[in-house]
């Protein structure tokens, strides 16, 4: 598709910066570890989570988004056997991609050689719109196979995959914000969105609670699975975010990309 990591790449920035500015006018809560040190390595990991993605590229022809025009081309997937309209499909891959990244989800809690890769993720102390960006290269490299080989059972449009991947990114961002809305919104929202506070008790460092709110953009999933917490037991401004230990380690490049590998 023409044009489409442009698009992607200036809705991330845009959206980041919003953000990231919505924090600093209404932060949710005190950070415990200066944003410098922890965005700089935030960063520097989408940067080799980027380089990852390329590199896979180079392994498998397709990605994506080039993988729902091959499918389509070729007539393979389910939504390419069915007359659906074009909207109809939209909706089906976008709800049956943000199940399956539920799914996933869940099972780098469940599986223990996936949890060593994403505790990357849950071990930054501080949670904000830079979080939604720190994954392990092998976790990204993972799920990026995972989801082309789902495209091409499924066989969704190109624009519907377009449209899910900036949704995901887009309400990852949003959910991991350090920033504060009103309550009564937040209560609403979240009976369709995944909202900042809702998704913050899923980065407690206590085990029950960083096991639930697995949703990145719909919260439909957790509620009809049962994975659902309201609310984390010590209350938002005093509930511990990260692993079950803590110190600056986490804010260190090195020390984050080898923790998989630790004991």
């Amino acid at each position: 598709m023409e044009n489409e990591a442009t698009i992607r790449l200036a809705v991330f920035i845009g959206l980041f910066a919003v953000f990231a500015a919505a924090e600093a006018y209404a932060p949710r809560r005190i950070r415990t570890q200066s944003r410098a040190r922890r965005w700089l390595t935030n960063w520097a990991i989408i940067v080799l989570d980027s380089l990852t993605l390329r590199a896979v590229a180079l392994v498998l022809p397709l990605l994506t988004i080039g993988a729902a025009i091959d499918a389509q081309a070729n007539g393979w997937g389910l939504l390419n056997f069915l007359d659906f309209p074009l909207w109809v499909e939209g909706i089906f891959a976008v709800l049956f991609f943000d199940f399956a990244i539920w799914l996933q989800h869940l099972i780098t809690h469940k599986v223990p050689i996936l949890w060593k890769l994403h505790r990357v993720h849950h071990a930054d102390r501080d949670i904000d719109v830079s979080t939604a960006i720190r994954f392990h290269p092998i976790e990204i490299a993972l799920s990026m196979i995972l989801k082309i080989g789902l495209v091409y059972i499924i066989g969704p449009s190109a624009i519907a995959i377009l449209i899910f991947e900036i949704m995901l990114n887009g309400t990852a961002m949003f959910n991991h914000a350090n920033m504060r809305l009103p309550l009564g919104f937040d209560q609403v929202l979240r009976r369709i969105l995944v909202t900042p506070d809702m998704h913050r008790v899923h980065h407690s460092d206590k085990r029950h609670e960083a096991d639930s709110n697995y949703g990145f953009a719909l919260s439909v999933w957790d509620r009809l699975f049962g994975t659902y917490i309201a609310q984390p037991e010590g209350g938002h401004d005093n509930m511990t975010i990260g692993l079950q230990w803590q110190d600056d380690r986490p804010s260190r490049l090195g020390w984050s990309l080898w923790l998989p590998f630790k004991k």
